[in-house]
């Protein structure tokens, strides 16, 4: 042991030495090993015996690294098979999938072509299902002929209607689809059984209504045997209940009908079978009406035929509506389908009314049947019975516009007969005493004292106003606009000329009231007349054609020169005048001019004395005033007034004494004259203020004039009233 320490030492120094290398002390149990295993004799066994060390020590370093790479390496080989394996795996997966989607497409394409299969298959069904569809439009054709023709085939049997039905329904169609081969043929084959199918509806309905009316004629002959007429209490039951019955027989195929008017086949039949009853009905009731109002004509006056006869005719209209609406009861709403049946038995009435009403002179039953007419059939029985008498209207109309006609004509004869023609008899022109009578008649009576009575009016305008009255009511505002204007137009003429007349029998001052009284009358009667009594003239005027021919003989204008204003068209080209007039305006117009002319008389008749003293006053200060004095003026200029020889204090006492007398006589027999005519206290209080003004006026004058110009001895001589003593002896009158 010693021996091989030593020796480890040796060589350590000695390598150490020799290579000068550092090497470390080594474990023992490798020192121990490789002491006993290993003997070195040179350098280079030791170095290969180190070399050897070397390795042997890397081996023993690293054997469990190398195991454990070798390990890892073993796993890697596994983990890289097992990769290989999931990789193959994989891709046999990817190759499934891809076979997988092969067979998912091609089984969806083959269900797609399924589908497609069945659903062509579907749609050639349809195809194939509406194709028969369509055909059978057109299959019909010859059955529907067949039933047609058949010889047990009637209106009345329970087949024909749905094969009517069936019948409308391929005409419709193949209507509305020309496009089809041969559908013009078809269509016109459906046509001709439509018109053969509907020409034995028309014949059915004519032979059910002949029938029913053939009993009905029966019944009408069994009930009036021995009879002149049937009598008004079998009347509706004989022509109404019996041919009543017959509707069972027409009633489904009717209904039919009606829900099919909007078709014009359907439309043309139903108005022929409308004609055809009506027809039928107007032979049978028009005999019965006419004889009716035959007997009301012979017994009962105008005014009452027409109101039996109106009212006779809305109860046979009533009822024939009534059978009418059972017969068709869709078409019963529309009055004009029974137009054909009741307006020539409105004809019968209209015949029988119009000869009676062209002969008919009197003003008041013209205006009774106007009242009948208007208010009381149109406004208030064809109102309240509503549509079901609404035929009768256009005749009631047609009467109405006759009796207005007539009525016109008569208040035109009338206005110049009575109004315009009136013989004035002395008994007329009797103003005053004809007031004065009244007045003594009426003594006590308060409201006759205020009021006029129509007993003293003047004849022409009574009856004015009473035509005028009856008429505001009976014709159209145009016409009696018309009517009145002329009528209060001839009136107040007549009136005016009466006027005059009484102007020379009895005084002017009674001419001028009797023209204001019954002036006044007039237009207060006129004012509730709601209408314009202005009225419009348009005429042709051919006054300026002479001129223009006159140029064209003198060769100055040319007939065919187109280019002038003196071409033949613009020469003979008449004018249109218009011209207006207002009869209200010309009654205001009189009356204002009339009051006028009477407040100036009765100012004159009173104080005439001092307006001309007034009068020469102011001339003679105006000579006065003048800068080169008049020699040749009837007064003498150089004197003061007083000393004039019409303005001496005794002259102007005389004149005043003659004004006080003319106040204390004349004035209140006008104001009596007054009262006399004008009852209306109102009314002579606006006449006679004017009055009362001028005289105040004319004594305010002359008092002025006489307190400038005379002293007061002069003053108390003439004894001129004082103005409030003037103003209280007027008021006494008035």
């Amino acid at each position: 042991m010693l021996l091989q320490n030593g020796l480890f030492q040796v060589l350590e120094q000695t390598v150490r030495h020799d290579s000068s290398l550092a090497v470390s002390s080594m474990d023992e149990p490798l020192q121990a090993s490789w002491a006993t295993e290993v003997v070195l004799l040179n350098s280079h066994q030791f170095y290969k015996w180190f070399t050897d060390l070397e390795s042997a020590m890397k081996s023993e370093t690293e054997e469990k690294y190398r195991q454990y790479v070798n390990t890892l390496t073993e796993h890697l080989k596994t983990c890289d098979r097992i990769l290989y394996q999931v990789d193959s795996t994989l891709n046999l997966f990817d190759d499934l999938q891809a076979q997988h989607q092969a067979v998912a497409i091609k089984t969806k394409t083959l269900h797609d072509a399924c589908e497609r299969l069945v659903m062509e298959k579907e749609r050639l069904v349809e195809f194939a299902e509406a194709l028969r569809s369509k055909l059978n439009y057109f299959d019909e054709l010859e059955n529907i002929a067949t039933q047609f023709y058949a010889s047990n085939m009637s209106v009345g049997s329970a087949h024909f209607l749905p094969l009517l039905k069936r019948l409308d329904e391929c005409i419709s169609y193949v209507a509305n689809n020309p496009q089809y081969a041969d559908s013009g043929v078809y269509l016109v084959k459906f046509r001709q059984l439509q018109s053969r199918a509907l020409g034995m509806v028309r014949s059915h309905v004519l032979s059910v209504l002949k029938n029913a009316a053939s009993q009905v004629q029966i019944a009408i002959k069994e009930n009036a045997s021995g009879k002149a007429a049937i009598s008004e209490g079998a009347e509706t039951s004989v022509l109404y209940v019996r041919f009543k019955a017959a509707a069972n027989e027409m009633k489904p195929v009717m209904e039919e009908i009606e829900s099919r008017s909007s078709r014009k086949e359907y439309s043309q039949i139903l108005a022929d079978c409308h004609r055809l009853y009506c027809e039928q009905r107007l032979s049978l009731v028009k005999a019965i009406v006419q004889q009716r109002i035959s007997e009301y004509a012979k017994k009962e006056p105008l005014a009452s035929l027409t109101r039996s006869g109106c009212a006779y005719l809305m109860q046979v209209c009533q009822l024939e509506h009534q059978l009418f609406d059972h017969f068709f009861p869709s078409s019963s709403a529309e009055s004009s389908n029974l137009a054909s049946l009741v307006d020539p038995l409105c004809t019968l009435l209209y015949d029988t009314l119009r000869p009676k009403l062209i002969h008919e002179a009197d003003l008041d039953l013209l205006c009774e049947l106007v009242d009948i007419l208007k208010t009381e059939v149109l406004e208030e029985q064809l109102v309240r019975r509503g549509e079901s008498v609404a035929g009768l209207r256009p005749t009631v109309l047609r009467i109405l516009a006759d009796v207005r006609e007539r009525l016109t004509f008569r208040a035109q004869t009338h206005v110049r007969d009575e109004i315009a023609n009136y013989f004035l008899s002395t008994e007329d022109l009797d103003y005053p005493a004809k007031l004065e009578h009244a007045a003594v008649i009426g003594a006590g009576n308060e409201a006759a004292d205020n009021s006029d009575t129509v007993e003293t009016f003047y004849p022409p305008l009574e009856k004015t106003l009473s035509c005028l009255t009856k008429l505001y009511r009976c014709l159209e505002p145009a016409i009696f606009t018309g009517l009145a204007q002329d009528s209060v137009g001839v009136c107040s003429t007549s009136i005016q000329r009466a006027s005059k007349l009484i102007a020379k029998k009895a005084s002017p001052m009674d001419g001028q009231l009797f023209l204001i009284k019954h002036l006044l009358i007039l237009r207060e009667q006129i004012a509730p007349f709601d209408i314009e009594f202005a009225v419009t003239h348009k005429e042709l005027d051919f006054s300026h054609l002479l001129e223009h021919l006159r140029r064209i003989l003198r060769g100055q204008a040319s007939i065919f020169d187109w280019t002038r204003s003196t071409s033949l068209a613009r020469t003979f080209s008449p004018r249109v005048l218009e011209s207006q007039v207002d009869a209200k305006k010309e009654l205001e117009k009189n009356l204002k001019t009339t009051c006028e002319e009477f407040i100036m008389s009765v100012t004159k008749l009173v104080v005439e004395p001092m307006l001309s003293f007034v009068t020469k006053v102011t001339a003679v200060k105006l000579a006065l005033s003048s800068s080169g004095r008049d020699k040749s003026s009837e007064y003498d200029n150089s004197k003061p007034i007083k000393h004039q020889a019409f303005a001496s204090p005794d002259k102007l006492e005389g004149l005043v004494q003659k004004v006080d007398t003319a106040i204390a006589q004349d004035l209140p027999g006008v104001v009596s004259k007054m009262k006399l005519y004008l009852r209306n206290p109102s009314t002579r209080l606006i006449l006679f203020k004017p009055i009362k003004s001028n005289i105040v006026e004319a004594h305010a004058q002359v008092l002025s004039l006489v307190k400038s110009e005379y002293s007061a001895e002069d003053i108390s001589k003439i004894g001129i009233r004082t103005l409030s003593d003037l103003q209280a002896r007027l008021d006494s009158l008035s």
